[in-house]
C-alpha cells in the first residue's frame, strides 16, 4: 500500500509543478505584454544579456533551444521574430559555418532593462511565496 501512496504523492507533486509553471507563465506573459514581448522572448533576451556587452557575447541557437526548452525549429521563428523587430541580430558562427549565433542589439539590451524588472517582480510574487 506504501508504494502507492507515495505514487501518488509524487504525481501529485508533479501536477503541483506543472501549475505552477502554468500560472507563472501565464502571469509573465501578461506582464510583459504591455512591453511588447511573451516569457519566451524575455528569456531569450535574458539570456543573451547575461553575456559581457565587451566581449559582444553570442550564443549559438543550439544553446539558446537548451536553456529555453524549446525546439530548434520554434526557437528560429522566434529568434526571427525579435531580429526583425531590431532586439537581435543573427549571424554565422566563425568556427562553424553551418551554424548560427544570435547577439543582443542595442534595443534588444534596452528592451530588456525596461523588462527585467517586470519579470523579476512577477517571478518574486509568484514564487516567493512558495
Amino acid at each position: 500500500m506504501t508504494g502507492v501512496k507515495s505514487e501518488h504523492a509524487l504525481v501529485e507533486r508533479w501536477r503541483e509543478v506543472l501549475a505552477l509553471h502554468a500560472r507563472t507563465a501565464c502571469e509573465l506573459d501578461r506582464e510583459l505584454h504591455q512591453l511588447g514581448l511573451g516569457a519566451s522572448d524575455f528569456e531569450v533576451l535574458d539570456i543573451l544579456a547575461e553575456g559581457s556587452v565587451d566581449e559582444g557575447c553570442t550564443f549559438r541557437v543550439q544553446e539558446l533551444a537548451d536553456r529555453v526548452h524549446l525546439s530548434q525549429s520554434a526557437l528560429s521563428r522566434l529568434v526571427g521574430r525579435l531580429e526583425k523587430e531590431g532586439l537581435v541580430s543573427r549571424g554565422i558562427c566563425s568556427e562553424d559555418r553551418r551554424g548560427v549565433r544570435v547577439g543582443l542589439t542595442d534595443a534588444g539590451r534596452a528592451r530588456h532593462e525596461a523588462a527585467r524588472p517586470v519579470q523579476r517582480a512577477v517571478l518574486e510574487r509568484i514564487l516567493g511565496e512558495s
